[in-house]
Formats: structure tokens, C-alpha cells, sequence
């Protein structure tokens, strides 16, 4: 019997989000490790952000096809309001109001590969087109711990 990762997918439509956190740039079997540095980093530095949603959800953002270096890597942040202030070593970002398949998935980062390659098979029994060039967002409620996470996957479609 095939192991189930994900729950609940759905088909959603997401407005603005306006993002500000660290980028995410190395090697690609090497995020595993630095992404929760940075969820950590971003953790530390959370009082010199303006203007914070929620402070106790973490957001990831990344373009599967990027076109240019400024969008290449995975972005750790948090929603915020407006920006303002932006600290020092932060980065802005602005995705626009996506339609997304998504789904819930709980457990180890290393995982996430395999709960996504379920989304995309959903989506595409649904009818739905992946848009690689795309923000795609991943929004963590539960990150503390790399072997235990709590995640929406939003993987961005027409």
C-alpha cells in the first residue's frame, strides 16, 4: 500500500503576500540544512521586522524555473503589513494573488520532495498546469523542529 503525505487537497486562490525574511542560496541537496538556519535566524531577528502578521507563521517562497538570479534560491520569511524598515540582511518580496493546488503535510523536511510529487499527481489528475515560472509558497505552521514540521504546500497552477 502507497503512503499518503499529504491531506486535504484543494484547489485555492491566494491574495498578495508581502513577505520579508532571508534568502536561501546554495547547493540543492544542501537546503535541507540551510533552510532551518534561517527559519532559526529569522526566529532570532523577528523584533526588528515592522508590521508582522502573525509571528508564529513562517513562510518559504521559491521559483521552480527561475529566470534570473534575484529569483533563484528559497526566500524564509514572514507576512507582513506593509514593509517598512527593511533590517539589515533581509530580503522583500511581493507574490502576487496566485491560484494554488495545495495540501497539508506533516512530518521531516526530507519528505516535503515526495508530498509534492502527490500535490503535482493531484493537480494533474484535476486538470490543472503547474506554472514552474511562478512564486510557489510554502506556509509553515509548525518549523521548530526539521524532523517534525506542520506545512501547507501552495505549488501555484492556471
Amino acid at each position: 500500500m502507497k503512503v499518503k503525505r499529504i491531506k486535504e487537497p484543494v484547489v485555492k486562490n491566494l491574495e498578495e503576500l508581502k513577505l520579508t525574511g532571508f534568502r536561501v542560496l546554495c547547493a540543492g541537496e544542501e537546503y535541507a540544512l540551510e533552510i532551518p538556519k534561517a527559519s532559526k535566524l529569522l526566529e532570532s531577528r523577528l523584533s526588528e521586522i515592522k508590521n508582522v502578521k502573525n509571528k508564529d507563521i513562517q513562510f518559504g517562497a521559491f521559483i521552480v524555473d527561475t529566470n534570473s538570479e534575484e529569483e533563484d534560491g528559497y526566500l524564509v520569511a514572514v507576512e507582513v503589513e506593509e514593509f517598512e524598515n527593511t533590517p539589515e540582511g533581509m530580503f522583500t518580496l511581493t507574490v502576487p494573488a496566485q491560484r494554488y493546488a495545495s495540501a497539508n503535510y506533516e512530518g521531516p523536511n526530507i519528505g516535503i520532495f515526495n508530498a509534492y510529487e502527490e500535490l503535482h499527481s493531484w493537480a494533474a489528475e484535476q486538470g490543472h498546469k503547474r506554472l514552474k515560472d511562478k512564486w510557489h509558497v510554502e506556509k509553515f505552521k509548525s518549523w521548530e523542529d526539521p524532523n517534525n514540521l506542520v506545512v501547507e504546500l501552495l505549488d501555484t497552477i492556471e
